[in-house]
């Protein structure tokens, strides 16, 4: 595992009650101000995010005269050391460590968006695993799937699809199926297939997983027609877009995040973690004209059905030359 954990100067998560109560005392002197559960969780809110190592008895929150409260921000910890794919990071290098600082930072502060990441990890991260592991890609590479996707089934302004974000004219290219009827790009198991056929070409092509990650975001033409101008494929040397600059960076934030969560203040307790959906798969070898009925036949919604298989995209589903599909239908009450 990487020395990514945060340094000792981080504060307890939670501000002590006789500061609160202090201050909570000097807000029932105002009158025209009314003390409520709200007022209490704001004061806890900033305590739990607002880490700095102040002076002794120094709260995170100061009260004004007229009873606004002013929070107190400060940076969070970095990692020491880091590697992705197990390629070292150079965090000896000013710029490159400054690159990360700024992801971290933009990261810790988008607290709802990095505690939705780490609760649908729990979920998701099993299956894509197994994909990486079989497909012989560094398991580092789910990262890269938060970063592009939030790991939610979403379409991009662009047009790409699904947790890998392909585009609709790339997907066949790496064996997904895209047409009316059906989308793969909406498929975990099958997307995470594909998008290993494409970072073992990328590697081939130029010789490093991170170079790899980088061009998923720019693509091979474009990494290889800056890595052939400035003679490197080492991604940390290059001068790229902005987008692609911040990429690799914001794919290490992530995974500093995911895997540091309760020392760095991301506290998932074990209820609040999504698990992963109990199935069972029904193999379909014919064509099924309605799927509304089909889901009256198998005793659940149509809703359940596109929850279960975001890939079925029409009221039907066609199959043509002895193909089949295999459908997730709920295990259990659902």
């Amino acid at each position: 595992m990487d020395n990514c954990e945060a340094p000792a100067i981080l504060r307890t998560i939670s501000i002590k009650f006789i500061v609160i109560k202090k201050q909570m005392k000097k807000l029932s002197k105002k009158p025209l101000l009314l003390l409520s559960g709200g007022v209490v969780t704001v004061l806890l809110i900033a305590s739990i995010f607002a880490f700095r190592k102040g002076e002794a008895g120094e709260s995170s929150v100061d009260v004004k005269q007229d009873g606004r409260l002013q929070y107190k921000w400060s940076i969070p910890p970095s990692p020491i050391s880091m590697s992705f794919a197990g390629e070292k990071v150079p965090l000896d290098r000013q710029d490159v460590r400054e690159q990360l600082d700024r992801e971290i930072l933009n990261n810790y502060y988008s607290i709802i968006s990095t505690l939705s990441d780490i609760r649908l990890s729990t979920r998701y991260f099993p299956e894509i695993e197994d994909r990486l592991r079989a497909n012989g890609i560094p398991d580092d590479f789910k990262y890269l799937c938060v970063a592009e996707s939030a790991l939610i089934n979403q379409t991009s302004r662009v047009g790409a699809v699904g947790f890998w974000q392909f585009m609709k004219d790339t997907a066949p290219r790496y064996g997904l199926e895209v047409n009316d009827e059906v989308d793969e790009r909406y498929n975990v198991i099958k997307s995470t297939d594909a998008a290993c056929m494409y970072f073992k070409e990328a590697y081939s092509k130029f010789g490093s997983w991170t170079a790899a990650a980088a061009s998923y975001n720019c693509g091979m033409a474009g990494y290889s027609t800056q890595a052939t101008y400035q003679r490197s494929n080492d991604y940390y040397k290059l001068l790229l877009a902005e987008e692609t600059m911040r990429y690799v960076f914001r794919i290490l934030a992530l995974k500093y995040y995911i895997t540091q969560a309760a020392s760095v203040g991301f506290v998932v307790m074990p209820p609040d973690a999504y698990k992963p959906y109990r199935v069972r798969q029904l193999q379909v070898t014919e064509t099924i004209p309605d799927l509304e009925q089909f889901c009256i036949d198998h005793n659940i919604t149509y809703r359940t059905l596109k929850w279960f298989n975001p890939w079925m995209r029409g009221h039907s589903l066609t199959i043509k030359n002895g193909k089949g599909y295999t459908i997730d239908m709920p295990a259990g009450n659902w």
